[in-house]
């Protein structure tokens, strides 16, 4: 690819790597997803994120900072309210929140269930916080029994259904969550409405690839949204299509998981154009940290991290790759909910000079940055880490 300019940015979701000063404010003193990951297990074997600079960003058992570093490396504040995937990737694309997405510790209200039970035309279940796969041991039988969907939330600002898809179908499942964010907008306007489809029988239902989220639209352009107008190319991986409300994006793929969504990105480096392909990769996550495995969270960071070479050799003049994260999830404490920290910051290119980034003040340095470097104007948030002019194409 020559004369064109293109940015990979990569969300390893929920890889963060220590509490933020206001963790207390969040219950999450003392997480560390990745450092707590990595002990838990004995050390994590990274060689090739080592060799970009991830154990110079901080302690990792088992990675050992580069001598020599291959990227440029550091972490970043989240200045948004809220620990959930929505604020953080709408940070890292120049869009910061002043007040938190709504949650509900004791379920939702009568107002918002008896609104989804007219429109749905049947009654629910549940109607509390719980872990995915718990509620649905718990309340799947009867749901199979009487056809009922399954409504529940957690720590974070989601509205969640989950539905056997032998019971109510997939398109029927996504209608729900249609007509339920209509319904949660003002006051009640949760971060995400979540199709969380299931298959099995009882004593061993499994949760399928085919889950779905429904945003909220971004209240203000964000850096795809600039990318966009400026007549470049936007392709989103994974649940970027979900998190964005399909805003500013050109092209989009969903994807099975990690792996799956490395290939999607893979392809994408390889085709010819300008711009920007923003992945999230959402295994970290949803498989292991929300289920307290830090043994499954290792393997996952493990086989990511067999891909870099990979996604490297496809970072060819004028191209970064941006690898960072949007939350924590520490798999090691009793919580099974997402965590406030930093997370970190790896930029590979064969231009990107290997130093260190130092501390942002804010997520949106990413956008900031992605702007300057490929030549669209930008005049959100955050501040370029890229103090050279770029020269235009």
């Amino acid at each position: 690819m020559t004369g064109k300019r293109r940015a990979t940015i990569i969300v390893l979701d929920s890889v963060g790597v220590g509490e933020l000063p206001d963790a207390a404010a969040y219950g999450d003193v003392g997480a560390n997803t990745l450092a707590h990951t990595a002990a838990a297990v004995g050390g994590l074997h990274l060689p090739h994120l080592a060799a970009m600079g991830l154990g110079s960003i901080i302690p990792v058992a088992g990675v050992s900072p580069a001598t020599v570093p291959r990227a440029a490396w550091g972490k970043m504040a989240e200045v948004s309210a809220g620990k959930d995937t929505t604020t953080g990737h709408w940070e890292i694309a120049g869009l910061i929140l002043d007040r938190p997405f709504p949650t509900y510790p004791q379920g939702f209200p009568p107002e918002v269930i008896e609104s989804f039970e007219r429109a749905a035309g049947r009654q629910i279940l549940g109607n509390k916080p719980a872990s995915g796969t718990e509620i649905i041991k718990e309340l799947g039988e009867e749901h199979m029994r009487t056809g009922r969907p399954i409504v529940y939330t957690s720590a974070d600002s989601v509205f969640q259904i989950a539905a056997h898809e032998e019971v109510i179908p997939l398109e029927q499942l996504y209608a729900y969550c249609h007509m339920s964010r209509e319904i949660l907008r003002g006051e009640h306007g949760v971060g995400r409405v979540i199709a969380r489809p299931f298959v099995g029988e009882p004593g061993s239902f499994v949760r399928t690839a085919n889950r779905r989220d429904f945003s909220l639209p971004p209240p203000r352009p964000t850096l795809l949204d600039a990318v966009k107008a400026a007549g470049l190319e936007v392709a989103g991986v994974g649940k970027i299509e979900d998190i964005f409300a399909g805003r500013g994006l050109t092209r989009t793929v969903h994807t099975e998981d990690n792996q799956d969504g490395i290939e999607k990105t893979i392809e994408f480096m390889t085709e010819d154009f300008a711009g920007l392909i923003f992945t999230n990769l959402v295994d970290f996550d949803m498989r292991y940290g929300h289920r307290n495995d830090p043994e499954g969270y290792a393997r996952a960071l493990e086989e990511f991290d067999a891909f870099v070479p990979r996604l490297q050799t496809l970072t060819g003049p004028g191209q970064w790759l941006v690898i960072t994260a949007d939350h924590g999830c520490d798999p090691t404490t009793p919580s099974t909910d997402h965590s406030r920290e930093y997370v970190p910051l790896l930029v590979f290119g064969p231009e990107v000079a290997a130093r260190g980034l130092g501390v942002r003040a804010t997520f949106a340095d990413v956008a900031a940055s992605v702007a300057h470097f490929l030549g669209v104007p930008w005049d959100g948030p955050g501040n370029s880490w890229e103090e050279r002019p770029v020269d235009s194409d």
